[in-house]
């Protein structure tokens, strides 16, 4: 039996719903079939359903929605049919639910208040979003009031108070003084959660008139301001200490409502001399560990995630010297829905079960409530196949009419939840999703999984057969997935072949095949051993592998799991790794690693080097380290170090480096802080603001550096203003909306005092605006949000501590976040250059609807068909990108004869915007490529047959075969030339009337109306005859013949030694004028200055192999026949490109020299069509 990975046993008893709920059919994501089928409507985005809007923009409220066939959409405002036909201010966006609320043409946002929810239906149902409920913000003015000064006696609590105006949303509250500072916080003085200011007792340096409350609206981006409230303090010796007293909250006990998920936030704010310090505990538990945090001088309790758990009494303490008060706070953890299990979509086919389930959970416990499109499910039409029991829905035997959308609803009184799930009931006959004819290549003795993906409804079986005819595949040897795939735990040689995998059910069935190649492993034959080597030796480690003929390994050699070092001494061979002039550095492990496409092996060795046996010398060493550091001269800005040097040791001090450690900021780091000669002993050293100095001193010969000498004494510089702003400002947006300033902070020397912060500043470029600002500490980066899409603001960052302002900074230009290109390029032209190159035109996009900085445009360009096949292959887009504003670009590598589509897109930041409508071109017929095969048989005394194959390329009709040869002697000297043109559709030919036991050398190459491709040559020899043999054999036996050999080998041995002799007395042997007058036209090398240039120039080829390079371990070579570079033409690939986006280079390949005529030594080398740059 096969092995079925199944979730479900049986359609049988109330466990089949459960069951068939979980296996309902899955519709793959495949684009194609998701097209064709239809499906109920899916919300697939909608406004939040607390909706705040700008009164000052228009408003929109989404609604999208995905089905098929696509759904239509309409509107209830406040539970009826809003008519959006009616209101001019009112418009949908097409093939789409979104509706735009023009506020800013006339309209006020407060007309369209109220909730709203959107329904998108078509014929297999209705969906619906939540209710959307849409409130303008809302930021009033403060309330005019006399408010008196505060006249308060020294030691005495105070609250001044906030009462900010009520907003929509609720303001943020700080507090501020004339000078827009924000005001100082402590234990002592602390701003409560609901915006007054408290004070725990007040000293004099409280006095100001100018505390100044202030109420920030985000919405809206404005800021409202109170009037200032003075404080006098008068004193009153001597000052009365006082035990502590709550001022918030009131009372002994109070009770608090949160709801689950939400932060908790408790506060306890005591009054007290001296500063009562708070405590939080939790009666008869823990504070939540991981959760728990402390705010406000640990005045405010900050739980995040609150769970039921956290329910219970939570007591502040505030305590001091004379003292203590407490408070319990009841906390009671309620919680809005949440879900437990929501319903999920189901896709069944006719006459099968499945379930629809809904459950959440909350405090009180939500009611759930099932609606049918949009309809409570009471008052739905009837449907027999439906049961509603509680929160689950039971469908049996279904059929398509009962395809449609289902609602749960779950709420209490804290909010609710609303899902949608459709019911969509399906008819299909199967289909396999998987290519045909799919290869598969694994390595022998692995697992090996072969795919068939499909779909259908009812739910397809799938068999499997091995070959097109055999038999199913049954036994433990396969394992059958339900996804469809094949498994074949062990895969072997003899598993090689075709598999067929066929899906049917009652509505038809389908096959589809796929080859499966089963790999012999790669391994290592000869592994590298451990070596011991002396220093300034050789070695060298083996890695001898064997693989599988149909795959090409690659050896890398890595050192300790690294790259080998760059250094011309390690020299890699095709199994071998030579090491020269072995150093201490070069000890490690050594691996050697073999990948192929399908597996990977390696094998490791460890290098010791030794020592030679020393030799006695002088022994030389680094210094010892200076002594007795003294420090005088002590000034703000300056001091002097003085110190005495160590012993040399046999090599002269070069120099001293002095090193400084910041107790204060970076107490155990040092610095470098300057270097003198070394007959220097005391430096006068440059000193910054708030800094602990300490210095130790370094002597430097040749040898090396000594250890460092022991600190000096501390010096504490005085606080100051900074010096210097923040570096490397910037603004740059993150989102459409929002502004991100960063900058790098000032190291803590830098900062010159205490309370280092920044002051950050901004305003909009070219717009007559007053500049924003805020101090922040702590931190490198602030975020304007509310601002518009890409525009320049100029920005400012200014360092300030304690003691004051850093000199003011310059103006920095940044742009808010940019956003996705609008429009696509227009009117694309392509013109064809050549049948391997076209240049394509577009006009650029108007700068405003680039909405970012123009980083260029994108051309995405495909093979459509080769015209010479008629034959349609996988799609590869290739993109080439053209930095700038160019308009135009040139696109290489194209195949002859063929079709291709292309389109243009403009660049941003962001990304890429909407593509250009698809432009078709055609390429023209090209030279063909050389033939696939030549192949010389049957050879007799006086013929020769010849088969060959017609190009891989063709690139165009081909017109005939050209074929020429031409004998060849004992003496590699090449006889007259034969021509023959063969007609296009032949693919053999029989050569008749050759001379018996010879040699011939054969050019072959195919032509289209364009011109002649690549040829290929091979040699091949007529058979002796029978006669001549056995008279040579007899010749070769006689004893005269043997005799005369034997003396013409003398001869030829005397004339040696006199040639031997003549050389060294400085004659000449003039070899080099024999073998340039009878060269072998095959190995003649082309002449630079006769005149001739090739179509192809590889610039590669006259580049000197580099010593020590490595190439791979097979030593292949891959012919590369005409194909273009893309690294030659797009920038995504480091291209090059003129001010037009056009190429700057040349095409590169070679061709095969053609024949010599006769016996002539010069050759007529192919022509080759140079091509020059584009412009």
């Amino acid at each position: 039996m096969m092995k079925k990975k199944s979730l479900c046993a049986s359609r049988a008893s109330l466990v089949l719903f459960l069951c068939q709920m979980i296996s309902s059919l899955d519709v793959p994501l495949d684009s194609k079939l998701l097209e064709e089928l239809s499906q109920p409507p899916t919300i697939t985005q909608q406004s939040p359903k607390d909706y705040i809007v700008d009164p000052r923009e228009n408003i929109v409220i989404q609604c999208e929605a995905k089905g098929k066939p696509p759904p239509s959409f309409s509107w209830t405002r406040n539970g009826t049919h809003f008519d959006i036909d009616k209101d001019a201010q009112v418009t949908m966006k097409p093939n789409s639910g979104t509706l735009v609320i023009n506020i800013m043409n006339g309209g006020k946002a407060e007309a369209y208040e109220g909730v709203y929810q959107c329904t998108a239906r078509n014929e297999r149902g209705a969906a619906i979003s939540n209710n959307i409920v849409i409130r303008p913000s809302r930021s009033p003015l403060w309330t005019k009031e006399k408010l008196e000064p505060n006249h308060v006696r020294e030691g005495d609590s105070l609250v001044l108070h906030c009462r900010p105006p009520v907003g929509l949303p609720p303001p943020i509250i700080f507090w501020m003084d004339n000078a827009f500072q924000r005001l100082p916080q402590s234990e002592r003085v602390s701003q409560g959660l609901n915006g007054d200011l408290y004070f725990s007792n007040v000293q004099p340096e409280d006095t100001r008139e100018d505390y100044i409350c202030y109420a920030r609206f985000n919405h809206t981006q404005t800021i409202q301001q109170k009037q200032p409230i003075s404080v006098k303090v008068f004193s009153t010796k001597p000052v009365t200490e006082r035990q502590p007293v709550l001022l918030t909250p009131t009372g002994s006990t109070s009770t608090k409502v949160e709801l689950r998920g939400n932060v908790l936030l408790l506060e306890c704010i005591a009054a007290g001399l001296p500063t009562p310090v708070i405590r939080w505990i939790k009666e008869g538990g823990e504070l939540p560990a991981n959760r728990t945090f402390f705010e406000n001088f640990k005045k405010t309790l900050k739980i995040t995630d609150v769970s039921e758990a956290d329910s219970g009494n939570y007591k502040c303490i505030a305590r001091n010297t004379l003292g203590s008060a407490h408070h319990v706070i009841s906390v009671t953890v309620k919680a809005a829905p949440y879900w437990i299990t929501a319903p999920r979509n189901l896709v069944l086919s006719p006459g099968e079960h499945g379930n629809l389930i809904c459950r959440a959970n909350g405090n009180p416990k939500p009611d759930i409530s099932w609606l049918a499109n949009g309809v409570p499910i009471a008052i739905a039409p009837e449907d027999p196949s439906r049961k509603v029991d509680g929160d689950t829905i039971i469908f049996s035997h279904v059929q398509e009419r009962s395809s449609a959308v289902y609602q749960c609803n779950a709420s209490n009184e804290y909010g609710y939840l609303l899902a949608n799930a459709f019911v969509n009931v399906l008819a299909e006959p199967p289909r396999i999703l998987t290519p045909a004819n799919k290869l598969y290549q694994v390595i022998a003795d692995s697992p090996a999984l072969l795919d068939c993906a499909y779909f259908g409804s009812p739910k397809p079986e799938i068999e499997w057969f091995k070959g097109v005819k055999g038999s199913i595949l049954r036994g433990n040897e396969y394992v059958f997935h339900d996804n469809g795939t094949l498994e074949i735990p062990v895969a072997q040689k003899d598993s090689t072949g075709t598999y067929t995998c066929v899906a049917r059910n009652e509505l038809g069935k389908t096959q589809n095949e796929v080859q499966l190649e089963v790999k012999d492993p790669t391994m290592i034959i000869k592994q590298p051993e451990y070596k011991v080597i002396q220093r300034y030796g050789q070695v060298s480690f083996e890695c001898i592998i064997k693989h599988d003929s149909t795959l090409s390994p690659t050896v890398i050699w890595l050192k300790d799991n690294d790259e080998l070092p760059d250094d011309e001494r390690f020299l890699v061979g095709k199994d071998n790794l030579t090491i020269m002039n072995v150093t201490d550095k070069d000890d490690g492990t050594y691996t050697c690693i073999v990948n192929t496409t399908l597996d990977s092996v390696s094998a490791s060795a460890v290098l010791t080097v030794v020592a030679a046996p020393p030799t006695p010398a002088i022994i030389y060493a680094r210094p010892n380290p200076p002594f007795d550091l003294e420090l005088t001269g002590q000034l703000e800005r300056s001091i002097e170090l003085s110190w005495i040097p160590g012993d040399e040791n046999n090599s002269p001090i070069t120099s001293f480096v002095i090193e400084y450690e910041d107790g204060l900021h970076e107490p155990g780091v040092w610095h470098y802080q300057t270097e003198v000669p070394g007959t220097q002993t005391t430096v006068q050293l440059k000193l910054s603001p708030y800094v602990n100095y300490s210095f130790r001193v370094i002597a430097v010969n040749e040898i090396g550096r000594s250890q460092p000498s022991e600190p000096s004494e501390q010096y504490l510089t005085k606080s100051a203003s900074p010096d210097e702003n923040p570096s490397n400002v910037q603004g740059i947006g993150s989102e459409p909306d929002n502004l991100v300033i960063t900058w790098e902070s000032l190291k803590g020397f830098q900062s010159n005092g205490p309370g280092l912060q920044y002051k950050v500043s901004w305003r909009q470029k070219d717009v007559d605006d007053e500049w924003t600002s805020v101090i922040v500490a702590n931190v490198s980066k602030y975020i304007v949000s509310g601002t518009p899409t890409f525009v320049p603001y100029e920005i400012k960052v200014q360092a300030l501590n304690d003691l004051g302002y850093a000199p003011e900074p310059s103006v920095v230009i940044g742009h808010s976040g940019e956003d996705l290109p609008m429009v696509a390029p227009g009117n694309v032209q392509v013109f064809v250059i050549n049948s391997t190159l076209a240049k394509v035109h577009w006009d650029p996009v108007p700068l405003k609807t680039v909405r970012g900085h123009l980083q260029g445009y994108k051309v995405y360009y495909w093979k459509v068909q080769s015209l010479s096949r008629r034959s349609r292959r996988h799609v590869e887009k290739k993109i080439l990108t053209f930095r700038g504003n160019k308009t135009v670009g040139m696109l290489p590598g194209l195949e002859p004869y063929s079709s291709y589509k292309l389109n243009v897109r403009v660049v941003n930041g962001k990304g890429e915007g909407p593509a250009s409508p698809d432009k078709l071109f055609r390429t023209p017929e090209g030279v063909p490529g050389s033939p696939s095969f030549l192949k010389i048989t049957n050879p007799t005394l006086d013929s020769l047959t010849l088969e060959w194959g017609s190009p891989t390329h063709p690139n165009g009709v081909l017109t005939s075969y050209i074929l020429k040869f031409q004998p060849i002697n004992n003496t590699h000297e090449l006889g007259p030339l034969v021509e023959i043109r063969i007609p296009a559709n032949e693919s053999s030919l029989i050569l008749k009337n050759l001379n018996y036991s010879t040699r011939y050398k054969f050019y072959f190459n195919a032509q289209t109306s364009v011109g002649s491709g690549n040829q290929i040559t091979e040699e091949a020899v007529t058979i002796m005859d029978e006669a001549m043999a056995s008279r040579q054999v007899d010749i070769a036996t006689q004893g005269w013949f043997i005799g005369l050999m034997c003396a013409v080998a003398l001869l030829i041995l005397i004339l040696l030694i006199v040639c031997f002799i003549r050389r060294n007395k400085g004659g000449k042997y003039p070899v080099k004028e024999k073998e340039d007058a009878h060269a072998d036209p095959e190995i003649q090398p082309m002449k630079e200055d006769d005149g001739t240039f090739g179509e192809y120039s590889d610039a590669e080829d006259h580049k000197p192999l580099k010593k020590g390079s490595r190439t791979p371990s097979d030593r292949t070579v891959k012919k590369e026949d005409s194909d273009d570079s893309l690294v030659d033409y797009g920038e995504g690939v480091n291209g090059q490109f003129n001010e037009d986006g056009s190429f700057i280079g040349q095409y590169s390949g070679k061709k095969e020299k053609e024949p010599a005529e006769g016996n002539e030594s010069s050759e007529a080398p192919s022509p080759v069509n140079a091509m020059n740059s584009f412009v």
